[in-house]
């Protein structure tokens, strides 16, 4: 009996729902069970407690296991890949071995010949499984040992060009890059690192902005060469140039287990390094749903504030923050919120990270003399109602925005500055007129990212006298949340991120300040005093005490 009579013996689903899904299996090709949940039909534990029932299997969690070493290399590595499965216990000689699919049992024969056990099948969650076999036998374990075994000599580097391209397009060397790029948009990762060492390779995935090392076997050091070699060739890179740094983009699609299709645009920055070539990927998603300001965490006295600031008819608005601290995202929501039929908006970025409907866009290109400022000017002439500049990097940029907001146009834009009332005297510093800059810029927000409390493993606890910074009120329970650490956090006790926000808006005594080249610390005591400004800090103790995120996390964005 297949999955679908089941689930309908058991009245979890209708005849009618049974052929809904089995359309939609016909369309898609997927498995009946994972259209069934991605129908909303039903949920992945009910499939699993049903087949459980069905074939007399018990279902395990394999989340609270810790099997033994010794029980783990009982199957080869290539073979718990190939059929997905994971042995789990041995005892008596019997091994119990996990899998997700009870209606594969032509490997049961497979097993026992090779582990002369008597074999006993348990259930297991599919994603669960899969998270479990990457955990303790590596990412692309199989494909490494496979390299390993098979082709060591062959896939030695020489250092020849001819032997990088045949490496680079070997099936294993091609699986095993997947893999690795398959893991990192799964686990959320912006960035990935590949470092080469003098005796190893480490593999490093930037998931909710810390930098954590993928867990890869450490037969991966021998093929650090191809790995290089075959992003370069992903990219349309220079394969024999080690010499210089190299910048390239790729284009990367993912089919999730549950879900639509995905894209990914990668961009690849290569340089050599003592013991190789080093290589940064930057993820950027091309079908990810653009955010609202109402998705950011703004408070809502600020949002109110910048939602004034973003309808009004010309002026500079700033963003600012370090590099990751979702500036960009920031002023593509905003953007998103006041584009219509009545507003044209323009756009020089650099690059294009997100494709935004209604809005002009144009990428930034060095080589065709196409700069932030070159870019600007000449997008003036196209009668734009709001301009957006991607980043405020020269004394030219910045003359040309305030020029553009000076007659008659909103311009948004970027800077790397520590806090929203550094902004102003940035601009300054850069060398525009003081009175271009008091009489042009009309808001300035800053912002950092702070991870969530993963919401999976959120507990209360209570603090340390010492651990409570100057300041900081606590609630009258005198307990706070933090996360404990679990697989679906990766043991962090945080899971995603939220905006921490500053918002500075501009009054005729700041303005008058700015005129007087004033420094910042001045400027923002008076914004505070005349509360024009919310700071950063207070945001952040909000956010501690609404249970998004912890003091340490506060204090680690926040350490100026």
């Amino acid at each position: 009996m297949g999955i679908g009579l089941i689930l309908v013996e058991k009245g979890l689903i209708t005849r009618a729902q049974l052929e809904e899904a089995l359309a939609a299996q016909r369309e898609s090709g997927e498995r009946l069970d994972r259209v069934l949940v991605r129908l909303g039909l039903v949920s992945p534990q009910q499939v699993l407690n049903a087949l459980g029932d069905q074939f007399q299997m018990p279902v395990v969690d394999l989340t609270v296991l810790s099997p033994d070493r010794h029980v783990l290399e009982t199957l080869p590595t290539k073979l718990v890949y190939k059929q997905s499965c994971v042995p789990i216990d041995r005892h008596n000689g019997t091994l119990t071995v996990a899998t997700s699919d009870p209606f594969e049992l032509t490997a049961l024969d497979e097993l026992r010949l090779l582990t002369g056990c008597s074999i006993e099948l348990v259930l297991a969650d599919e994603d669960e499984l899969t998270k479990f076999i990457r955990t303790h036998y590596g990412v692309g374990g199989d494909t490494l040992d496979q390299l390993s075994t098979n082709r060591e000599e062959d896939l030695e580097v020489t250092g020849g060009d001819a032997d990088d391209i045949e490496q680079a397009q070997e099936a294993s060397v091609i699986k095993l890059v997947n893999d690795l790029l398959v893991e990192a948009v799964s686990e959320r990762a912006t960035d990935v690192h590949i470092e080469p060492y003098e005796d190893e390779l480490i593999v490093r995935y930037r998931i909710d902005g810390v930098l954590q090392r993928a867990n890869v076997p450490t037969t991966i050091n021998r093929f650090g060469n191809a790995i290089v070699s075959r992003l370069k060739i992903m990219a349309s890179l220079n394969i024999a140039e080690k010499r210089r740094p190299q910048d390239g983009r790729i284009t990367f699609s993912h089919r999730p287990a549950n879900g639509p299709p995905q894209e990914f645009d990668l961009r690849m920055s290569v340089i050599p390094m003592l013991f190789g070539e080093g290589v940064v990927l930057r993820v950027l998603s091309k079908t990810a749903v653009l955010m609202s300001l109402n998705d950011l965490g703004m408070p809502n006295p600020v949002l109110s504030r910048w939602d004034g600031l973003i309808n009004r008819p010309h002026g500079i608005l700033l963003v600012t923050g370090p590099t990751g601290s979702g500036k960009s995202t920031t002023l593509y929501a905003s953007l998103n919120r006041i584009v219509s039929d009545e507003v044209k908006v323009i756009t020089v970025e650099d690059p294009v990270e997100y494709n935004v409907g209604g809005v002009n866009q144009i990428q930034v290109n060095t080589k065709t003399g196409l700069s932030f400022a070159a870019g600007l000017r000449s997008i003036l002439r196209h009668d734009p109602d709001v301009v957006m500049i991607g980043e405020i990097r020269d004394k030219e940029t910045a003359e040309t925005a305030v020029q553009a907001s000076l007659t008659g146009h909103l311009v948004f834009s970027t800077l790397h500055t520590n806090d929203a009332a550094g902004a102003s005297t940035r601009l300054l510093d850069m060398g525009v007129e003081p009175f271009l800059v008091s009489s042009s810029v009309e808001g300035i927000m800053a912002q950092r990212l702070v991870r969530r409390i993963c919401p999976e493993c959120s507990t209360p606890y209570s603090p340390t006298d010492e651990a409570i910074p100057q300041g900081f009120v606590m609630p009258v329970s005198g307990q706070l949340l933090k996360g404990t650490g679990c697989r679906s956090c990766r043991n962090t006790g945080y899971r995603g991120r939220v905006g921490v926000y500053e918002l500075f808006t501009l009054s005729a005594a700041t303005r008058d300040m700015i005129m007087e080249r004033r420094n910042a610390p001045d400027i923002a005591r008076r914004a505070l005093a005349d509360g024009d400004l919310s700071t950063l800090i207070q945001d952040g103790f909000d956010k501690v005490l609404a249970g998004q995120t912890t003091l340490n996390e506060v204090a680690r964005a926040l350490s100026h």
